[in-house]
């Protein structure tokens, strides 16, 4: 028996709770970005390549993904809250100890605790808003949760910048991870307006899916042996001399990732063969609950667009902020602190002004259009990626700057609007369930791959012409976004029924 719900908060209190989840995600991209704005010092201190820098922010990304899948499903069975500090406890410490990394081996792998524990904050924190904000102004919420993107992707430019230049790379690892311990104080003593779906103990339901051992291990042996196999692979590539330097972290990443879709594909034939005599009612365990928000997501067309949209789209604003503090160091021939100063004021506010804009348009587009917050999400990419091609064909510092930050408020737009829809087209308990199988997909599929891409594409090409290729990207994103605008109204009447039924 379902525990009753709790009152509603206060607006005092939804304030209160907004801000705090907002600076919580502050701090999430904070801890995240802050290793890319040290690519430089960390390449020139452990003598590595650019394709290993990109690898390395892709060790993050998809231990970030795979991490969000039991999220997502976590914050729909158990406490929230319990689920955000936990992860912003563990990431903190994790991020610190990085600075401690004797070898690009031991950062390669604390970047990838720290992906899995920020894995546990968005699915769980963006849920939580949604049950704050169930209907009007959720867009603007969303908008207002994801400045913490931009403030904190941006702050990790100035205060990277600024403590690497004073103590090194090592000790700005160290000093931006420990504050995270006392927010993750914070962040346990919230208030959960949803009611605990199923105490512990409590007898589970009818299972939606007959999911035996031998079924499990069938579907998961292509990511196990890939796996043995990358492993096998990088001990046999050592065996040799003159190779390049990237050549065994290229050879991991390739056969891992070919693994994971192998794996993923499995999945997807498995669910497909449930989705159209699924039982109603709660799922029986976490198992059974992350497989029937697979279903929901392949039987609902809206969701298929925003994932595939919001993978391309991620991929190039994660992308153009991952390197944009080595290209200004590199193309343009600032200092590592020059470039925090250059790019820093003015990625902060582009970034609060178009999360919030983006939002509050989205809002005001809803109540005119269904449509309205899809459009609201693919706007922003179709009007800024032009304008991202100008920016980098840009010499001058000056140029650059005003650029910048057109491309990054434009680029930002779509971070509240595209939650929204996600919360839009989802019953209520699975919920988070489907935010973190939304955020598994898109570092799967945008930055897992981009980053080391963009780095290869450079040790070849050179880094402007690497990132040439974003503007494309995230334009072919905002597009295949505007392919759900036929589809969301029904698609969100179709959550509505059953509560009138």
């Amino acid at each position: 028996m379902s525990a009753p719900a709790a009152s509603a908060p206060s607006d005092r209190y939804l304030r209160y709770a907004l801000g705090l989840l907002a600076f919580g995600n502050l701090l999430n991209y904070l801890d995240r970005n802050i290793i890319l704005v040290l690519f430089e010092p960390i390449k020139n201190d452990l003598h590595i390549t650019d394709t290993q820098l990109g690898w390395l922010g892709s060790s993050f990304a998809i231990a970030f993904a795979l991490g969000a899948l039991g999220a997502g499903v976590l914050s729909d069975l158990r406490s929230r809250r319990a689920v955000m500090a936990g992860g912003l406890a563990l990431w903190s410490g994790f991020t610190a100890l990085g600075g401690l990394a004797g070898s690009y081996w031991q950062l390669f792998t604390t970047r990838g605790v720290v992906g899995v524990a920020e894995s546990a904050y968005l699915p769980s924190a963006q849920a939580l808003l949604a049950d704050y904000f169930p209907d009007r102004g959720r867009a603007q919420a969303m908008g207002i949760f994801w400045i913490g993107l931009a403030v904190g992707g941006v702050m990790a430019v100035w205060v990277g910048g600024h403590l690497a230049t004073a103590f090194g790379w090592r000790a700005t690892l160290v000093l931006v991870g420990l504050p995270g311990f006392l927010f993750a104080v914070l962040m346990a003593r919230l208030k959960d307006p949803r009611p605990v779906r199923r105490p512990r103990g409590a007898p589970s339901g009818a299972r939606k899916f007959i999911i035996t051992p031998r079924i499990a291990l069938r579907a998961g042996l292509p990511l196990l042996v890939s796996l043995l196999v990358a492993a096998a692979a990088v001990g046999f590539l050592a065996l040799f001399r003159n190779l390049p330097a990237a050549a065994d972290t290229a050879a991991f990443g390739i056969i891992v990732g070919t693994g994971l879709i192998w794996t993923v594909l499995k999945w997807v034939r498995i669910v497909m063969r449930f989705r159209h005599r699924l039982l109603p009612g709660t799922p029986a365990d976490a198992v059974d609950e992350m497989l029937d928000a697979a279903a929901v997501v392949l039987r609902t067309p809206t969701l298929i667009w925003m994932f595939v949209g919001g993978a391309l789209t991620a991929a190039a604003m994660n992308s153009l902020v991952a390197w944009s503090a080595s290209y200004l160091q590199r193309v343009l021939h600032l200092s590592l602190l020059e470039a925090a100063k250059q790019i820093g004021l003015v990625g902060l506010v582009a970034g609060v002004l178009g999360s919030w804009i983006g939002g509050r348009f989205a809002d005001r587009l809803m109540q005119h259009l269904a449509s309205g917050r899809v459009i609201a999400s693919a706007v922003g990419f179709l009007v800024g990626a032009p304008i991202c091609v100008v920016l980098l064909l840009m010499n001058d510092v000056n140029i650059f700057a005003i650029l910048f930050f057109v491309v990054v408020f434009f680029f930002t737009w779509y971070n509240g609007p595209i939650a929204a829809v996600l919360f839009d087209v989802v019953p209520r308990g699975i919920a988070g369930t489907v935010m973190g199988a939304y955020v598994f997909f898109i570092h799967i599929a945008g930055d897992a791959i981009a980053l080391p891409v963009v780095g290869f594409l450079s040790d070849r090409y050179g880094l402007r012409v690497a990132l040439m290729t974003l503007p494309a990207v995230g334009l072919l994103g905002g597009a295949l976004l505007l392919l759900a605008v036929p589809t969301v109204a029904r698609d969100m009447e179709r959550v509505k029924a059953p509560a009138g039924t």
